[in-house]
C-alpha cells in the first residue's frame, strides 16, 4: 500500500507556504505582533511536518521536494519584508538578506543544472543546511519579536553575523560536495 501524496506532515508543509504571503501583508501594514504569530506558526509547522512524516512513516517524494521550497519561500518573503520595510524599529540588515538570497539562488539553479545535464540527482540537506536554517528561523523570529515588543537589543548583530557564517559555510559545503560527489550525502 502506497503513502497518500497529501499525507498530514503534506498539508503542514502546504500551510507553511500560505503562511509566507500573510506574515509579510503583516510586515508591511505594521502588525508586529500578528506578524510573529504568524510566522511563529509557521515555523512550527516546519517542526511538525517533519515529526509527522518520520514518526507517522508518511515520507513521501512530494514531501521531500515541498519542504525545502516551503522554507524558501517563508524565510525568503520574510527576510526581504524585514529589509526594505520602512516603518520597523529592527530590521534585517541590507547584506545578510542579499547574501542568504544569492546562497538560494545559486542552490536552486546549480541543482536545476545538475538535473538537466545529468539526470535526475537528489540533493539531501546537509547538517549545516539544517543549522543555516535554523538561524535563518531564529533572526526572523527575534527580529519579529523585537518589533512585536517594541524594543531593541543590540547583541542581535551577533545572531546577523551567525546567521551569515551559517549561510556561507553551507553554500561553500554544498559547492564542495556538488564538485567532489556529485550529489549531497544521504540526510543523517
Amino acid at each position: 500500500m502506497s503513502t497518500p501524496v497529501f499525507t498530514i506532515a503534506n498539508q503542514l508543509t502546504i500551510l507553511r507556504m500560505g503562511l509566507a504571503p500573510d506574515v509579510v501583508v503583516l510586515v508591511m501594514s505594521e502588525e508586529p505582533r500578528w506578524a510573529f504569530a504568524a510566522f511563529v506558526v509557521a515555523a512550527l509547522t516546519d517542526l511538525f511536518d517533519g515529526l509527522a512524516a518520520r514518526l507517522g512513516h508518511q515520507q513521501t517524494s512530494l514531501g521531500a521536494m515541498l519542504d525545502p521550497v516551503a522554507d524558501k519561500i517563508l524565510l525568503s518573503s520574510a527576510f526581504v519584508a524585514l529589509t526594505w520595510s520602512s516603518k520597523l524599529l529592527v530590521a534585517i540588515p541590507a547584506w545578510l538578506t542579499v547574501v542568504t538570497l544569492s546562497r538560494d539562488a545559486i542552490i536552486v539553479v546549480s541543482v536545476a543544472i545538475v538535473n538537466l545535464t545529468l539526470g535526475r540527482r537528489i540533493f539531501y540537506p546537509t547538517l549545516l543546511c539544517k543549522c543555516s536554517t535554523v538561524a535563518e528561523l531564529s533572526t526572523v523570529g527575534v527580529v519579529l519579536l523585537l518589533n512585536a515588543l517594541g524594543t531593541r537589543f543590540p547583541p542581535v548583530l551577533h545572531l546577523f553575523q551567525l546567521a551569515l557564517l551559517l549561510t556561507v559555510a553551507s553554500a561553500l559545503h554544498y559547492v564542495y560536495l556538488a564538485s567532489t560527489k556529485g550529489v549531497a550525502p544521504p540526510a543523517p
